[in-house]
């Protein structure tokens, strides 16, 4: 019996599985990750109420996994596999990066679960995946010995890097609010609601009344903004999933010549999905391959939206079954 989970910054899903089953899981649930003090208690929880014993788990989190262990990105938890091992009385923890998890799910998701933006010839080769839910994750997926094998990296925290004077303006004033400014500053769950205080703040679009009411009310802003944006309720929404899609555009042009993705890119994570119909106007696409005298190269590389919430949670069952 294996316990697989896709740990988040703001939800946890975890499932049982076994070998005679595949990848069906036999229970599953999801928690609300700052709810709770660890994510131990997380584990505690569900297995408690699952009523079942497994002997081994596979936990996929936010954050670089060293020497089996994680500081959660995006919550106050520090994750071992020893200690969660030893706490609820298993065999074997295996600690994923939350990426990483997702890439080794790549290979096993259907078609149905993608939205292509790219229709480019599929070719064989490196494949990249780009994330931006809470954060913003990347990783690689690489084919040797006759398996997929995954690349952890924490490429979202890498130096933002302006494209155009606009976003040199946007750079400097958030450099002096935070000092170093990574791309998941920008390009994540967390960094919409900032482009959308920097462009108020520069009086760049009109601002719905509404929209200001409901993000003044609201937990968190960032649902208000990307549904007003694609409501085409609020200027100020709009632009700012304009910059948002365009950063991530050119990021993900970024990680793909970085590793030749011939095999394709990915757009994982919460935010993508929500956004489809802003994601196929032409605007990601247009950062993507804005390369210079590589244009010509992105342009040939598949890129297609992860549709499947559970691809992670996928990826870290499969790599605890084997398969």
């Amino acid at each position: 019996m294996l316990l697989a989970g896709d740990v988040g910054g703001t939800k946890s899903n975890l499932a049982i599985y076994d070998a005679q089953h595949g990848l069906t899981p036999l229970i599953e649930d999801t928690f609300k990750s700052a709810s709770y003090p660890s994510l131990k208690a997380i584990v505690a929880e569900f297995l408690s109420d699952a009523g079942v014993h497994v002997e081994r788990a596979v936990l996929g989190v936010p954050g670089p996994v060293v020497g089996g262990e994680a500081s959660i990105t995006n919550l106050p938890w520090l994750v071992s596999e020893t200690a969660l091992r030893d706490a609820l009385g298993l065999e074997q923890v295996k600690i994923l990066n939350d990426l990483e998890a997702t890439a080794y799910g790549l290979p096993r998701i259907s078609e149905h679960d993608l939205f292509t933006l790219n229709d480019a010839p599929p070719r064989s080769g490196t494949m990249a995946i780009i994330a931006p839910g809470t954060g913003l994750g990347e990783a690689v997926l690489v084919y040797h010995d006759g398996r997929y094998h995954a690349i952890p990296s924490e490429g979202g925290h890498t130096d933002f890097g302006p494209t155009n004077l606009f976003e040199i303006e946007m750079l400097r004033y958030f450099m002096g609010k935070f000092g170093h400014v990574s791309y998941e500053r920008i390009c994540s769950g967390r960094g919409l609601p900032l482009i959308y205080e920097y462009l108020k703040m520069n009086r760049f679009a009109p601002e719905s009344p509404e929209v200001a009411e409901a993000i003044d009310k609201a937990d968190d802003p960032t649902p208000v903004i990307v549904r007003a944006a694609m409501d085409h309720v609020c200027e100020l929404s709009i632009a700012t999933l304009n910059v948002f899609v365009s950063v991530l555009g050119a990021e993900a042009g970024n990680l793909a010549l970085k590793v030749m993705a011939n095999g394709g890119v990915y757009l994982g994570g919460g935010i993508p999905p929500r956004i489809l119909n802003k994601l196929k106007d032409g605007t990601f696409m247009a950062a993507f391959v804005n390369k210079g005298r590589f244009d010509d190269v992105l342009a040939a590389m598949p890129v297609h939206v992860i549709l499947n919430d559970k691809a992670a949670l996928l990826g870290a069952a499969s790599y605890g079954l084997g398969l």
